[in-house]
């Protein structure tokens, strides 16, 4: 059978087994997606204080600037994003910059009920802030697995572009793909932007705190952020961001129960720079790491098999000078009590690899 008629009779197979049914109601697994989170999509209008210039000294002459020098006030201006009901107890997640410096937050959910919002807890570096509506019994998103993406699935942003959340009492939503993971971004203004999920699903301006959402309606991220053509345009062109649920869900947690983010964290070990004269009279084929002098007794350092003596070259796969570069790679990854690093070291010849959990310090 020629392929040509082959195709054509299998289409006529599949119509005839329901695609009809589907062209007529027009559902898709993105309107069902969009149906199943949209009741817990939420539009954020904050009141923030923020520093504004005096207009009376701009364009004046240096003379008269020496005397009237620029000078900034606070003043009230009123801002708008988006947010994501994850709880049927009312928290919603939304990102920081949507609530900075806010004197008052109100959440409107779909149908245009609203809520003042209390701010349970804020973390600037990852630009996350969970807010608490009073109430029970709320629509809520159900959360999915950031790590478990593939590169070219639908991906649906929903939220607040513009503020025309408030003209209709619903949320929009655009669709694209996931473009990339794993985006680092390293500081920006900051705060840390690491392993962030690209989207070519539009991102606009009021997006930010609202989810990206798979075509199985779960939310793998939150919109954090876009790529503009230039520094006077504010439209997306298809470049987005957004913070990864499974990061977002570890930092709601803490926020729920500690009202903020603790950094900090011990190693249980103490390390001296190996200098060329050490590493000579060691007689070590190494040039640069650390000598661990000290271990503390019953820390994770001792549980992870680490001994006094050892040389430790690397850190998470990056070469290290001194003790401050092991604080600097922490701190550029924001790792904190919990987490994780690999230590490659040098022992007896040897190259061994350990893994030392961050203890919370007491």
């Amino acid at each position: 059978m020629p392929v040509r008629i082959f195709s054509s009779l299998l289409l006529a197979i599949t119509l005839l087994n329901g695609q009809w049914s589907v062209d007529d109601t027009r559902q898709t697994a993105i309107t069902r997606a969009i149906e199943s989170v949209e009741p817990a999509v939420a539009s954020i209008s904050v009141v923030q204080l923020r520093d504004v210039y005096t207009p009376f000294s701009r364009g004046r002459d240096p003379f008269f600037d020496f005397f009237f020098p620029e000078r900034t006030r606070k003043r009230e201006v009123r801002s708008s994003g988006s947010g994501v009901v994850i709880s049927p107890d009312g928290y919603v997640l939304t990102n920081y910059h949507v609530i900075e410096n806010a004197t008052e937050v109100i959440v409107t959910l779909p149908g245009g009920e609203e809520f003042e919002a209390e701010i349970v807890g804020t973390d600037f570096i990852t630009d996350l802030a969970l807010l608490k509506l009073s109430g029970r019994d709320f629509p809520y998103a159900v959360l999915g697995d950031s790590d478990d993406l593939i590169i070219g699935e639908w991906a649906i942003a929903i939220g607040n572009p513009f503020g025309l959340f408030d003209i209709s009492k619903q949320p929009t939503a655009t669709a694209g793909i996931i473009s990339a993971m794993n985006m680092d971004f390293g500081f920006q203004s900051g705060k840390i932007y690491k392993d962030m999920i690209q989207t070519d699903a539009a991102i606009n301006r009021g997006n930010s705190g609202g989810p990206l959402v798979n075509s199985l309606g779960e939310v793998i991220g939150i919109n954090t952020f876009i790529y503009t053509a230039s520094q006077f345009t504010e439209g997306s062109i298809g470049i987005g961001f957004a913070i990864p649920i499974n990061l977002a869900k570890d930092i709601a947690e803490e926020l729920k129960l500690y009202g903020k983010v603790d950094r900090s964290f011990s190693t249980g070990l103490s390390v001296e720079r190996l200098t060329e004269e050490i590493a000579e009279y060691l007689d070590v084929p190494l040039s640069q790491g650390v000598i661990v002098v000290e271990i503390e007794k019953g820390s994770n350092a001792q549980k992870a098999g680490v001994a006094i003596g050892d040389i430790i070259s690397a850190v998470n796969d990056q070469n290290i000078k001194t003790s401050r570069d092991i604080l600097k790679i922490i701190k550029d990854s924001d790792l904190r009590s919990g987490n994780k690093i690999k230590l490659k070291i040098y022992r007896d010849g040897k190259t061994l690899t350990k893994y030392l959990i961050l203890a919370r310090v007491k």
